[in-house]
């Protein structure tokens, strides 16, 4: 119940009600009106200050997550980085050491995508350092497996060039030999069979019935063909890779053409007794670089180490060629 004043009027020597002046109430209701704004905004700062809306609350909780997964992806990127670094090491002290190839240098292999000016944009959110760090691991991380991928593009085409050059090379028995019993003569000084007189005999006969398949024993390029009653009759040279060239003699027919492209065991003759010949054989040559080589030193693919033994003993005797 509001409680009823009263003041002392002077002139009308009496007690009288007191009535608040309507000014008065307007100052009183501003002030409160005012100190409650005062309060409101006090009340309101420190909520948002100290006390999360739950908007805050999920957006906080998602920039935590992105956070750790910023973190687990920087991780990763280290051992990524590892392996890349594990691949280099290889491809530089190994793969290319086998195919005889310089290394790539350290310089290229390691270096950066543009500076960080290339990342300043990145530098205005609050998480701009971690973000920037990822970005220049994966881009530094792409850049060096792009290299790595070339280099293996080199690599590989090395592997086929030295592929195509061991394809090339002499490496079986110009004839069916597994028997070794086709060994008539080897390769060094020996009785000519004309004149009767020690002679270099530069190649290796093989004792054979006319007719007997004589095939390419690397991949090469026909470069001869020849026809003749004397010498080595008719016969083929062969050019391979890596300054190899063969020699097949005192054919009987030839089923080759120069020019022509053989695979190591394609048919390209067969055994006869033309040119300077005193029974039906094939007379089989190997040249390095226009030296000739001992042919023995060339059926490595073809032969046992037991074989090979035995090839050995047959092909030193000290015996007559047959041209």
């Amino acid at each position: 119940m509001k409680k009823i004043r009263y003041y002392y009027n002077t002139q009308t020597l009496r007690y009288e009600r007191y009535v608040t002046p309507w000014h008065v109430k307007l100052l009183r209701f501003v002030g409160f009106i005012s100190a409650a704004l005062v309060f409101a905004f006090i009340i309101i700062a420190i909520a948002y200050t100290y006390l999360d809306s739950p908007k805050e609350k999920a957006l906080k909780r998602e920039i935590a997550m992105l956070r750790f997964h910023y973190q687990e992806l920087n991780s990763q990127l280290n051992q990524l980085q590892a392996v890349a670094q594990d691949l280099q090491q290889r491809d530089d002290n190994i793969y290319r050491v086998i195919f005889e190839a310089e290394p790539i240098p350290a310089s290229v292999r390691q270096a950066g995508s543009g500076g960080i000016h290339r990342y300043r944009q990145l530098l205005s959110y609050d998480n701009g350092e971690l973000v920037m760090a990822t970005a220049q691991k994966l881009d530094q991380l792409r850049k060096q497996l792009y290299i790595q991928s070339k280099s293996y593009d080199e690599i590989s085409a090395l592997i086929a060039k030295r592929e195509e050059v061991l394809a090339s090379i002499p490496a079986i028995q110009p004839i069916s030999n597994k028997n070794l019993k086709h060994i008539a003569s080897g390769y060094g000084m020996r009785i000519d069979p004309i004149y009767k007189i020690p002679k270099m005999h530069e190649g290796i006969d093989f004792t054979a019935p006319v007719g007997t398949p004589v095939y390419a024993t690397g991949d090469a390029l026909v470069e001869t063909v020849e026809y003749g009653r004397s010498g080595y009759g008719n016969h083929i040279i062969l050019s391979h890779k890596i300054g190899y060239k063969t020699l097949y003699a005192h054919l009987s027919r030839i089923v080759v053409r120069r020019g022509q492209q053989v695979k190591r065991g394609d048919l390209i003759g067969y055994v006869g007794s033309s040119g300077k010949s005193t029974a039906p054989h094939l007379h089989y040559e190997v040249w390095k670089n226009n030296v000739k080589l001992d042919p023995v030193n060339f059926f490595f693919n073809d032969l046992t180490p037991e074989q090979y033994e035995e090839l050995l003993k047959l092909a030193n005797q000290s015996n007559q060629s047959f041209d």
